[in-house]
């Protein structure tokens, strides 16, 4: 079980409501906290789900369609894998064992240490941000930190544990807010620490057998024990967030997905812990004017025990007005009811929706691993060009956006495998993004074997890759101003595909069509329309990356 299957019933969004009543704005100026307030931006925006619902998907998102995500942080240092920092200190996993051999016992060489580990010594954020948009991508977005905890830029309230001062000592996300701009793409930032509170609560475990039975890893040190040590004079509490009860049925691994609602048995995070993941986001969002924040989160951070995701929501849509004289921010949050997708951009982890949706709404997805793992290079696992092509046309036609993250390796860059991907799908795009940028669904969004296969969505998404493979048989249709696009998803190896849905007489579109351009090539191309459907004849050469090919209607 993932923590995509959690909020089913009434009882947590009853719950959610009721607890908005209580907490939503109070906590701002109840002086309850020995901590500042970072002050909220003033305008029309309020931290409550109903003013949030006043908000309006801006027009450069919905027209980019295509983002690319560095997904990169001290986790990718190890080159094994997602979620290192919680699953090194399981015993018995893989990355426990890799740990082991690698760096030694997780008692003496923890996650602390990984950091001290990380330099990032071959990074070159401008010739990442120029390749990825090159290869077609209409934003970028990086992250600004994980469950592991490390602020990976120059934070206020993340004072000591921040990438500045530990690990490469770099701004992370400074530079690549600089790449951005100096390629002209909007800018966004993933934000993940709203759950290290749980997450990392492995850390605070002890092997149950071997000559380091019963004792403790390191998630429970605390600054007087650093004498001598690499990290004297730096509290490792403020970066692993253990000095609390460990959750009901913690060393059950699967708990952590069924407590990610802030449910089910987790141990209820402090007002200061809530408050100071507040302040972060706020001083974060300050410094770097993201265009976008993504969230790992249900709903927003911290809900419902905390209204701080509402406040950080409110603050962020207010300043865009602020600063831009119009709204232009997007935030994502993931498993939305009906409302809470009107507050924000509804985003589906590895998964694609089955429908068009009636608002813009995000796929996030990877080419491997979220983190940078080995294994999946040398098994050269990787997704393809097409793969990626294909999802997005899919994601295209339902209304939605892809962001597609690249995993870096530690040193800071990407390796030949992935390079090449990126460039292929470059091809593509240069051939034929007329037919994704500035786009909008049309009345169905395509026909063919693959979506009658498709599996369905479950709570938080993960359906990618579980339905049929996409073939000549299958076409995606959007539209652009008068211009109908069918994206034919393969070459027919006939030389002609037959789209049913427009058949003569058919419920979607009254006008016969006058003519059909291949966009690859703009070639005009031989057709006939008849009561089984529109019957396209393709030219003997194929076009560069043929294993998508749209045609222009009209």
């Amino acid at each position: 079980m993932h923590r995509r299957d959690l909020l089913k019933g009434g009882t947590a969004l009853l719950s959610a409501l009721v607890l908005e009543k209580i907490v939503a704005g109070p906590l701002i100026d109840t002086g309850l906290f020995d901590m500042p307030f970072e002050p909220l931006a003033k305008g029309p925006f309020k931290p409550t789900w109903e003013s949030l619902q006043g908000y309006t998907v801006p027009d450069w998102y919905k027209n980019a369609k295509f983002g690319i995500w560095a997904h990169w942080g001290p986790q990718c240092q190890p080159e094994a894998g997602d979620w290192y920092a919680r699953n090194m200190y399981m015993e018995g996993s893989w990355q426990y064992e890799y740990h082991i051999k690698k760096y030694g016992h997780p008692s003496v060489f923890g996650f602390k240490d990984v950091i001290n580990e990380w330099k990032a010594e071959n990074w070159n954020p401008d010739e990442l941000v120029s390749l990825y948009k090159s290869a077609g991508a209409q934003y970028f977005m990086a992250l600004a930190n994980h469950h592991d905890n490390l602020d990976l830029y120059d934070s206020k309230y993340q004072k000591n544990w921040n990438s500045t001062k530990v690990g490469p000592k770099k701004d992370i996300i400074g530079a690549w807010a600089k790449a951005a701009k100096e390629n002209g793409l909007p800018f966004g930032v993933s934000v993940h620490a709203a759950h290290t509170w749980s997450w990392l609560e492995t850390a605070q475990r002890s092997d149950k057998k071997g000559s380091y039975a019963g004792v403790t890893y390191d998630g429970k040190l605390t600054k007087k024990d650093g004498k001598g040590e690499w990290w004297d004079g730096l509290d490792p509490q403020e970066l692993y967030e253990q000095n609390h009860p460990l959750s009901e049925n913690s060393f059950d691994d699967g708990m952590i997905h069924r407590q990610w609602n802030w449910g089910n048995g987790v141990t209820p995070p402090s007002k200061e812990y809530c408050e100071k993941f507040y302040n972060r986001t706020i001083d974060l969002i300050n410094k770097y004017n993201p265009d976008l924040i993504y969230f790992d989160d249900t709903a927003l951070p911290l809900w419902p025990v905390s209204d701080a995701g509402l406040r950080i929501a409110a603050h962020m849509y207010n300043k865009s007005i602020k600063d831009n004289g119009t709204l232009k921010a997007v935030i994502t949050g993931k498993i939305l009811d009906e409302g809470q997708r009107k507050a924000m951009v509804w985003d589906i982890e590895r998964g694609q929706s089955n429908a068009i949706e009636p608002l813009t709404w995000q796929t996030d997805t990877c080419i491997g691993q979220w983190h940078y793992d080995r294994g999946v290079y040398e098994r050269k696992e990787y997704k393809t060009a097409q793969t990626v092509i294909h999802t997005l046309i899919d994601v295209v036609s339902k209304n939605g956006n892809l962001m597609l993250n690249i995993p870096m390796r530690g040193d800071g860059t990407i390796d030949e495998l992935e390079r090449k991907i990126v460039e292929e799908i470059g091809v593509w795009m240069r051939a034929n993004s007329e037919s994704i940028y500035g786009t909008h669904p049309w009345k169905i969004f395509g026909e063919g074997p693959a979506q009658e296969g498709a599996a369905a969505l479950t709570a938080q998404g993960f359906n990618e890759g579980k339905g049929e493979p996409f073939t000549d048989k299958d076409v995606r249709f959007v539209v652009k101003g008068n211009d109908l696009f069918a994206t034919v998803m393969g070459w027919p190896s006939s030389g002609e595909v037959l789209i049913k849905s427009l058949h003569l007489g058919n419920p979607y579109r009254e006008s016969k069509i006058s003519s059909v351009r291949l966009v690859a090539t703009n070639d005009s191309l031989k057709f006939e329309q008849t009561g089984e459907g529109l019957k396209v004849y393709f030219p003997k050469s194929k076009p560069v990356a043929p294993y998508a090919n749209p045609l222009i209607l009209n």
